[in-house]
């Protein structure tokens, strides 16, 4: 069994990690949302061919934020 103050570490490095799983699904939502709309942008013609580099950014975001889902 660990000490008093070996629980309150684990305790905190559970919350901090518990708190880095919250955020990454936060922005996995936004990033999501981004997507459709540049999808939705793109189909209505207001995006030109040659901005494809902001979805691939996106896209390389979303691949980033799911490794540690694996």
């Amino acid at each position: 069994m660990g000490t008093p103050n070996d629980d309150l570490i684990a305790q905190h490095e559970l919350e901090v990690m518990q708190g880095i799983m919250e955020s990454k699904e936060q922005y996995r939502r936004i990033i999501k949302a981004a997507i459709a709309r540049w999808v939705k942008d793109f189909q209505d013609n207001r995006i030109e061919i040659n901005s494809v580099d902001d979805l691939r950014k996106l896209i390389e975001l979303d691949i980033e934020l799911q490794k540690d889902e694996i």
